[in-house]
């Protein structure tokens, strides 16, 4: 079984706030003792917080339930009770966490360290000592403290990369990331080697690197369920381009400009967002190209006005040149991200 869960959804309860006490100073010599109860402590959050250490909310699959501990009661001499330690839950950075009784996302955790309430621990109870006034000099009541509270949410992860390899079952993208990055998917000659999305890390020399995304293979008619379907596509939402990959060397049967058409119709029919995504596209294995195959696909796509790479992971051929337009491209998405941050911070 696969180790990589993106999809889960889990029960929390925040903690409640400690009760106040009622509570009158009892002392040998000290004359008209007044009310001394302390209030109670607070009740325990739970905090989701985003880990970029992690890379799959397996952990969850697992533990669904989680309890926060209540705020202790408060005691006499004004000794106020002790809060409750926080319950950290923590996620991949690129969880969505969504209402289940809605579906509404209330946070979006694509920051290491991100920290969201995901539900409140309960004030403590005030102490009879809160409730001492000049007319109410003995006061004989103190509060409870407040209930937590509770709620199921939907945890999706949505990994953040930078670059997203479409295309279809050995079209060559787990051959390239391997390649281009550190990342080791498994590699054969059958459909659907690469089961879970592989993200690498791709570091061109004197260029500032990026992630890529290498997404199990799509087929056609995956909008009804064909192949692994919809199963990964959210893993592309994210990214600032898709490369598509398109096989020219004939092992991946079907006419490469038309595998191409099909593709794009499966990413519209999942989002017509996705297909807006500034796309470039990779002729893979060039190494064994059918030449006509290549002409095909190359007048095709530069005559849409695609970028257009004819490469070799193999062999190694027209990675640079790939991996540098790639690094720029994502360079200047950065770049537009930070400045509509910053008109947003303004």
């Amino acid at each position: 079984m696969s180790n990589f869960i993106d999809r889960v959804k889990i029960y929390v309860k925040s903690g409640h706030g400690g009760k106040g006490c009622m509570s009158f100073r009892r002392e040998a010599y000290v004359p008209k003792g007044g009310p001394d109860g302390g209030d109670g402590g607070k009740g325990a959050d739970v905090i989701i917080r985003a880990d970029k250490q992690l890379g799959t909310l397996i952990d969850l699959k697992y533990q669904q339930n989680y309890f926060a501990r209540s705020g202790e009661q408060g005691r006499g001499k004004q000794q106020t009770g002790a809060d409750a330690a926080d319950v950290i839950i923590r996620v991949p950075m690129g969880t969505v966490v969504h209402l289940v009784e809605t579906g509404e996302v209330i946070a979006d955790m694509d920051q290491d360290g991100m920290d969201f309430v995901a539900a409140h621990g309960g004030r403590g109870g005030k102490g009879n000592a809160f409730f001492k006034t000049a007319t109410n000099q003995a006061p004989r009541h103190a509060q409870p403290g407040e209930d937590g509270e509770e709620i199921t949410l939907f945890l999706e992860l949505k990994l953040l990369a930078d670059v997203g390899l479409v295309g279809f079952p050995n079209a060559g993208k787990s051959t390239l990331i391997s390649r281009i990055s550190a990342a080791k998917p498994k590699i054969a000659d059958y459909p659907f080697t690469t089961l879970t999305p592989v993200l690498g890390m791709v570091k061109p020399e004197g260029r500032p690197g990026f992630v890529v995304a290498d997404i199990p293979g799509l087929i056609e008619n995956a909008h009804k369920g064909a192949g692994l379907g919809f199963e990964f596509l959210r893993h592309v939402e994210r990214t600032t381009i898709l490369l598509h990959l398109v096989d020219v060397s004939g092992i991946v049967p079907g006419d490469p400009v038309e595998n191409f058409r099909k593709i794009n119709q499966e990413l519209e029919l999942y989002s017509p967002e996705l297909i807006k995504k500034y796309m470039a596209v990779a002729a893979t294995k060039i190494d064994a190209v059918i030449p006509e195959h290549l002409a095909a696909l190359e007048k095709h796509c530069r005559g849409a006005g695609y970028e257009f790479f004819p490469i070799s992971a193999v062999a190694g051929e027209g990675l640079d040149q790939l991996l540098s337009f790639l690094s720029d491209r994502v360079e200047e998405g950065r770049k537009l991200r930070r400045g509509e941050d910053e008109k947003m911070g303004s």
